[in-house]
């Protein structure tokens, strides 16, 4: 086509050529060779229209416009006597773009850079567009350290002037760090320098923390982390003068060489204060951690900057900015440190919006804001806002934003954005856990019911050992300043024997009411009445334990409890906490007069903090005491604490640790556990991200180590495995540990090491749950 549109034109040209160079009038134009572009597109680009008089240079003019559209590969204008003739090639139409062997870069991210280019399906081809994306994905690739990447590009011609785009990669691997070498280093050795970089050379756990492959990124991120070293150490003058970095022939291994100049130690001699002080001086400069006589530190300083910055915002002052500029003495090796404080206008808040709640209702969010609509702008009551929202773990992630309202200078909006999770189940369930068995039931379990805040929950359950019909309702915000209150209605028949325990089940059902008052915004006190029908069953051969209990105090209770209980919480998250610390300490107690009277007392506790590199530390406790009072002779054995298996110590079987009863006379069954009346359990576990794995926010996985047991402090004579508390007694167990938040519910494992089992303990290396959370 484009051979015989330039033939005729040609022609043309050669006809018409004596009388081209001469002014013409344009009594009619013909445009030949259009396929896709339309005749208007043509002559809305075109300089030249009927009746117009052209020459050699309007001929010249128009050619260049046609070619500026870009629809054009060739453009050729010849005049047939008065006609002015145009012959037009367009070029060729993308009809599909084929990506092969990435893997680095998403398929879905390189088609996005492509068509922001101007390279997609359906659009003009044009191969200059096309070398420069070659070029520039190449460039990422070598910015990812894969120095041996391959981009081959083929344009294949297909029918109707289109063309397909096939796109050929071969990233080929990542380079590693051989060695890192810093030059010019006297005060600090290279190892101390090194050990703060993010990127190392190849090390034996490189295969999953990946810190050997190189990026220029990172080493921009090292090089900054260096120059921080020593500016915190007073080397204000310090520089890094130059980076090398050597590829060996075959592309796979990096050498970086950083030449440093450490300069000298410079000390503070001054600190001053200037621009506008809104609050008084003196508090100010309380918050100052840089003090005069001090070496020079830029963190300090800098965090300095941000305690003045964060109390102008609680003072209103939202957008204030506060900056320190060391002013350097080279003769005393000192330097003089000013802040500049602008705190600008004092910020109000218009409007607070919730974006993301598709489920949640904006009530049940705006409840738990600190920082109020109309007020002053308070830095602290907003971030106080979002942490409570954090804490109803109903969200996956939580933001916050203070945007500035359009034609003011003293007005925020407070948007808050979440990204909701799953908060409960409802309808048929299935699950499966050691110890337990298979677990069928019809239930609505629900934290967030509807939406409203409200925890639900109505369930008819059946397990190996479990029959339950359950209700229970609570209302979180009973009153507005966040007094709940919660019902409970519920019925059992459970068989002990089933989950590792002495032979005896119960029949229970009974009622409860609890109220819980907020004391501060991290604190509140729990009050509880309840009702408990209890019917003891035993069998024949009852163990001696049992049989005594029965015995002295009988078979069928009527049991009214009460209960009060403190907790605290400065965690960070409602679930999967990464820092902060809970605590709970609750006394549960038989009145007197009931069919049973006993008390139990029991403190858990957890503490979270961040260590480095994506790393958490949890460390927790579980402590338990209990004790029979009044008639009843001793601790109802039912109500004993039972340990091992999952949130007690893994590796060691569900409810096996501690006492175990002593058979009837002639019975040659083996001791089954009982239970005991002390409970003590300790666990210390290392958080870490899985590799490879993007989302880390519904999965957990840890390293820990479990310590505890179960004690009682009125051992039978011929009790086995039973001890009063005794520190030598704990037992140990190591191990690795991870919980999917999936759409079943949670599932959870774990693989522990038992490291001091006796012979009468029941050890599992292998433990798993699905659809419940241990």
């Amino acid at each position: 086509m484009k051979q015989l549109l330039n033939g005729l034109l040609i022609a043309f040209f050669v006809v018409s050529s004596s009388a081209y160079a001469a002014v013409f009038q344009v009594d009619d134009i013909r445009i030949e060779g259009l396929q896709r572009v339309s005749a208007g597109t043509v002559f809305a680009s075109l300089p030249v229209s009927v009746g117009d008089l052209v020459d050699e240079s309007t001929i010249r003019s128009a050619t260049r416009s046609l070619f500026r559209t870009g629809y054009f590969s060739d453009v050729v204008m010849a005049r047939e006597n008065g006609v002015l003739v145009i012959g037009l090639v367009e070029r060729p139409a993308v009809t599909e773009i084929n990506l092969d062997g990435n893997k680095a870069i998403e398929t879905d991210q390189l088609l996005d850079a492509l068509r922001d280019n101007g390279l997609a399906e359906g659009q003009i081809f044009r191969q200059v567009i096309l070398e420069g994306m070659t070029q520039e994905l190449q460039r990422q690739y070598v910015a990812q350290g894969r120095y041996g990447a391959l981009v081959k590009t083929e344009v294949k011609q297909l029918p109707r002037n289109r063309v397909a785009v096939n796109i050929d990669i071969d990233e080929g691997d990542v380079a590693k760090i051989r060695h890192i070498n810093i030059v010019g280093n006297s005060q600090f050795s290279e190892a101390e320098l090194l050990e703060s970089f993010e990127q190392k050379t190849t090390g034996w756990l490189s295969w999953i923390t990946s810190d050997d492959k190189y990026a220029r990124e990172k080493l921009s991120g090292d090089i900054e982390t260096l120059e921080s070293w020593y500016l915190d150490r007073g080397y204000l003058q310090f520089q890094v003068t130059s980076t090398q970095v050597s590829i060996s022939p075959e592309k796979e291994s990096v050498y970086i060489t950083i030449n440093i100049d450490e300069g000298d130690v410079y000390t503070i001699d001054e600190v001053e204060l200037a621009g506008e002080l809104v609050i008084p001086e003196e508090q100010v400069r309380a918050m100052i951690i840089l003090r005069e006589g001090m070496t020079f530190s830029q963190t300090l300083m800098t965090t300095s900057s941000e305690y003045i910055t964060r109390r102008l915002g609680n003072e209103g002052y939202t957008f204030a900015e506060v900056e320190g500029f060391p002013d350097v003495d080279e003769d005393d090796k000192t330097a003089k440190i000013t802040y500049l404080v602008k705190p600008g206008m004092r910020a109000y808040v218009r409007r607070i919006e919730f974006r993301g709640n598709t489920k949640t209702a904006d009530a049940v969010l705006r409840r738990e804001m600190r920082q109020m609509e109309a007020g002053s702008a308070n830095n602290a009551l907003i971030e106080m806002s979002k942490v409570r929202l954090e804490r109803l773990g109903y969200f996956k992630e939580v933001n916050v934003e203070n945007v500035p309202v359009a034609g003011t200078n003293d007005q925020i909006d407070v948007v808050f954005s979440v990204e909701e999770q799953p908060s409960g189940s409802v309808g048929a369930s299935v699950g499966y856990a050691q110890g337990t068995g298979l677990i069928l039931g019809a239930n609505l379990s629900e934290n967030n019911f509807l939406g409203t805040g409200k925890q639900v929950g109505v369930g008819l359950n059946r397990s190996t050992y479990q029959t339950s019909v359950n209700f229970s309702y609570t209302e979180p915000y009973f009153t507005v300043d966040g007094v709940s209150v919660g019902y409970s209605l519920f019925a059992r028949e459970t068989d002990y024997d089933r989950i590792n325990v002495a032979s005896f089940s119960t029949n229970t059902y009974g009622a409860a009411v609890n109220w819980s008052y907020p004391v501060s915004e991290v604190q509140r006190i729990g009050f509880g009445l309840g009702y408990e029908n209890l019917d003891l069953q035993t069998g024949v051969f009852a163990s001696k334990e049992i049989a005594d209990f029965v015995a002295d105090n009988g078979s069928q209770f009527d049991v009214i409890n009460a209960n009060v209980n403190w907790i605290k919480s400065t965690l960070n998250r409602g679930v999967f906490a990464t820092r902060g610390s809970s605590q709970r300490l609750g006394v549960d107690i038989a009145l007197p007069g009931s069919g049973l009277e006993y008390y139990k007392v029991t403190y858990s506790g957890q503490h979270l903090r961040p260590l480095f590199r994506g790393l958490t530390l949890k460390l927790r406790t579980d402590i338990g005491y209990g004790e029979s009072y009044g008639d009843t002779t001793q601790m109802p054995f039912f109500k004993n604490f039972y340990g091992g298996g999952f949130g007690s110590v893994r590796g060691f079987k569900r409810n096996t640790l501690g006492p175990q009863d002593t058979p009837a006379p002639g019975v040659n069954d083996d001791p089954d556990p009982i239970g005991g009346n002390v409970q003590v359990e300790f666990g210390a576990e290392v958080i870490f991200p899985l590799p490879f794995l993007k989302d880390q926010r519904s999965v957990q996985s840890t390293f820990f180590v479990d310590a505890g047991n179960i004690f009682n402090t009125k051992c039978g004579d011929s009790q086995v495995n039973c001890y009063k508390p005794d520190a030598g007694q704990l037992r140990y167990s190591v191990g690795v540990g991870a919980t999917w938040l999936s759409g079943f519910g949670p599932i959870t494992f774990s693989v522990a090491k038992p490291l001091n089992s006796n012979e009468f303990d029941e050890t599992e290396v292998f433990q798993f749950s699905l659809g419940n959370q241990f």
